[in-house]
């Protein structure tokens, strides 16, 4: 009789499908066998590519005159501690009953290539079909789906492609480019360090995040804080008092005057203090009056560097610490795929999202979500989610973001703690996006003095909206159903609350009584560290750390690094002591070897540590997936970049 081969990552999930497939036949030695259906497993990555030496034993020795190293014909290897189960697997491959091999690998990239080099190096049965399955969780329906709707091998080969070169690529340039620096710069990196045995590790990610860190911290280290003054005017009628902060105007004395530092701020507070008696005894009029409703809507739902950023925030815990959660949680059939830089949903998840709901409601028996839950019953909350910016298929590639299945929570009860905290942040912000948009009233106030302006900016909730949902300690104290309190913006952090019925009383062309003037100190601030969250933003924003939400899906798609990878870059940065992570903070900072590693590779190769650079390598590979171009191309490409960059370096010498 014919049998079916299913491959997958590790034996966990093999024991997932056995139990899709209701295979209750006992766990051979690495593999479950029935009837039909044969399962098996990888255990990561059972193949490696040979080190040089392999191809010569003369490259053993670091020398100049071996290098650049590029092979012609690569060579891969059986990685020792795993041979046992490559054994299993090959003999598995190449029977002869056996027609149908489903590869159910990691559905991505790096999934893709721990599959593809078991193939080649096990040559399964030629007779057999080679089949795919894609999956993005692992319930049950989802397994047995991705089980039926497998697409032939084939139509992963570009996938393929990509997942081979990035491997390369990252070869080349590292051993290359760490052989090469080590040759030259040794000494000099032993005279900083003090250590006896010194190597440079360069990468092309992790070099180029090195050199986030250390730009970073330098930028900090020279910053001079720079002190300048504010004017607060103090204003009021018989209904009360309001303050409100003086900005230049084109018509102000003080337009283009050189004694100011900036459009609000004097260089010296005496200056401050000449310009206030000015105003005195002047008329105080309100020349502008704006009020505004403003509605705000939840934000868009989680990929995986936005969860690690949320969870460092939150639990002051590390992005590969994070992704380690999300992957149990995703194994005990909790959420959706983890390793996804989507954050939307597709149309077709987004039409049978109600299954996803009512499962949170039947099983998830926490208190709070299931309130939020019945008042989107009560309040008849739609759940058509296709028309909102929640679903997009155009920015889906490999998966949708990260959602809770609605299922799994027979193991729900056994997690850690931290592993129920972070199910429960996930699960709110899925939630959220049912809600209806927070709504404020927004209220813009202009008092002038004699063509001197004074502002009052501000906006209170109204409506809480799916804030009620995502509420945080900020939330609570300053969005309340009966909020009375506006926010001046754009004061250094010092808030003043004014009384809202004050502002919304006011009429424009109305006079007000001038009660006083305050100067108010204020100081320009360094830019923050990165911290081990939001590192990861900025890496999947080639470089730049973007606060507001909005933008940073803006500019997505030329990120440095992968989902999948950023987590593991970072904890090599920290393992090989080039950056250092706080343990309660999570605050980086470069060790005085990152900073000297930074300055040679800044001086032999500053391009290494452009994010511009890596981001475009990034691209190329994502072409290569798409089948925008040939893998020949970038092989090219890159061949022509290293030797030019020895070229220039042996020069240089």
């Amino acid at each position: 009789m014919s049998k079916k081969l299913i491959i997958t990552e590790k034996p966990s999930v093999a024991m997932e499908f056995a139990k899709a497939l209701k295979i209750n036949t006992n766990r051979k030695n690495g593999y479950l066998e029935s009837e039909e259906w044969i399962i098996t497993w990888c255990v990561g990555h059972l193949v490696t590519m040979s080190y040089p030496e392999v191809y010569d034993e003369k490259l053993k020795f670091w020398r100049l005159d071996t290098l650049p190293f590029i092979p012609k014909e690569w060579k891969y290897e059986i990685i020792p501690a795993v041979q046992n189960q490559f054994n299993i697997v090959k003999q598995l491959l190449q029977r002869e009953d056996v027609e149908e091999i489903y590869n159910a690998g990691d559905s991505g990239r790096e999934g893709e290539y721990i599959q593809r080099l078991v193939f080649m190096m096990a040559k399964p049965n030629p007779k057999a079909k080679m089949k795919r399955v894609w999956i993005d969780s692992q319930t049950e329906e989802e397994i047995l789906r991705g089980i039926r709707e497998a697409k032939d091998l084939s139509e992963y080969d570009s996938l393929s492609d990509s997942a081979y070169l990035r491997a390369k690529e990252d070869y080349l340039i590292g051993i290359n480019f760490s052989r090469l620096l080590s040759i030259i710069f040794r000494k000099k990196i032993q005279s900083q360090t003090n250590e006896e045995k010194v190597s440079i590790s360069v990468g092309r990610v992790m070099t180029c995040v090195l050199g986030m860190v250390v730009s970073r911290e330098r930028e900090i280290r020279n910053f001079v804080k720079t002190k300048y003054y504010k004017i607060i005017g103090e204003f009021g009628n018989e209904q009360g008092k309001f303050e409100a902060e003086w900005k230049v105007n084109e018509k102000s004395m003080m337009f283009n005057s050189p004694l100011l530092y900036n459009e609000s701020g004097f260089k010296k507070e005496e200056e401050a203090k000449k310009f206030i008696q000015t105003l005195i005894n002047k008329k105080a009029i309100i020349t502008e009056l704006k009020k505004a409703k403003q509605k705000e809507n939840a934000p868009l739902l989680f990929n995986l560097a936005e969860i690690q950023n949320e969870c460092t925030k939150r639990f002051k815990i590390k992005p590969d610490e994070t992704l380690e959660v999300i992957q149990n949680l995703y194994e005990k059939k909790l959420v959706t795929y983890p390793r996804t830089d989507a954050r939307v949903l597709s149309t077709a998840v987004a039409k049978e999202i109600t299954k996803n709901l009512n499962g949170l409601a039947k099983g998830y028996k926490d208190e709070e979500v299931q309130k939020f839950l019945q008042k989107m019953i009560t309040e008849k909350y739609s759940t058509n989610l296709t028309k909102t910016k929640y679903v997009n298929d155009s920015k889906i590639t490999d998966h949708y973001a990260i959602i809770p299945t609605g299922q799994g929570f027979e193991n729900y009860e056994k997690l850690p703690e931290l592993h129920k905290r972070v199910y429960n942040v996930i699960v709110k912000r899925f939630i959220a996006i049912f809600y209806p948009p927070a709504e404020y009233n927004k209220i813009s106030v202009t008092v002038n003095i004699d063509e001197e302006t004074f502002n009052a900016n501000g906006k209170v909730c109204t409506n809480l909206g799916y804030l009620e949902v995502l509420k945080n300690k900020k939330t609570e104290s300053k969005s309340t159903e009966k909020a009375q309190t506006v926010e001046n913006e754009d004061r250094n952090n010092n808030e003043t609350e004014n009384n809202l019925e004050i502002l919304k009383n006011l009429k424009k062309g109305q006079e007000i009584q001038i009660e006083n003037f305050d100067i108010k100190d204020a100081e320009t601030s360094p830019p923050s560290r990165y911290n081990s969250g939001s590192i990861i933003l900025a890496m999947e924003n080639a470089g730049k750390l973007i606060e507001d939400e909005e933008l940073r899906e803006q500019i997505k798609g030329a990120g440095i690094g992968t989902s999948a990878t950023r987590a593991e870059i970072i904890k090599k940065l920290e393992r090989i002591k080039y950056i250092e992570i706080n343990s309660k903070t999570q605050i980086i900072t470069p060790t005085q070897k990152g900073e000297a590693i930074y300055d040679i590779v800044n001086y032999s190769m500053p391009d290494m540590l452009n994010p511009k650079l890596t981001a475009s390598w990034e691209k190329g590979l994502d072409m290569v997936a798409k089948k925008e171009i040939e893998p020949n191309e970038f092989m090219t490409k890159l061949e022509t970049y290293i030797n030019s960059k020895f070229n220039k370096l042996v020069v240089k010498m």
